[in-house]
């Protein structure tokens, strides 16, 4: 099984894919899960809104889409990511690019995990994980 990385009308160069991986991995892991087939695709504002309102009928453009094909304890999904968005949200919220798409795609595996943020005390909840999840990636980036 596999993490994989895409792109969809879009040209993005991801750094750090094999320290990326194995991130991503530890987290499910420590959550009893196994990596079944895991695709990130980043992809454009013009894709990322023609996939909210095709499959959620939602009119707005958004920095994360998760699709879940989760069976059992094996963790598997299509994650489309808008690099325009996270462009724009990590100007917002005063992060770097890379920070704030590592809080995406970790934000992306945490709802397959079950983590929601459908209301205030879950987001809480999704924002506590999702530090905990960025501490893991910082020590291990820092440790190579």
């Amino acid at each position: 099984m596999a993490i994989h990385f895409f792109n969809d009308d879009i040209t993005f160069t991801l750094k750090y894919k094999r320290l990326l991986k194995e991130w991503i991995n530890i987290i499910i892991e420590k959550h009893n899960y196994i990596v079944g087939e895991i695709n990130f695709i980043f992809t454009s504002e013009r894709n990322i809104l023609l996939i909210n309102k095709t499959y959620l009928n939602h009119t707005y453009l958004t920095d994360i889409i998760t699709f879940p094909y989760t069976t059992d304890k094996i963790i598997s999904s299509d994650i489309y990511i808008c690099i325009p968005v996270v462009r724009s949200n990590a100007q917002k919220y005063k992060q770097t690019f890379f920070d704030e798409l590592n809080r995406i795609m970790i934000h992306g595996v945490l709802h397959l995990l079950g983590y929601n943020d459908s209301n205030e005390d879950e987001t809480k909840e999704m924002r506590k994980a999702e530090d905990g999840c960025l501490l893991v990636l910082k020590e291990m980036y820092n440790a190579k």
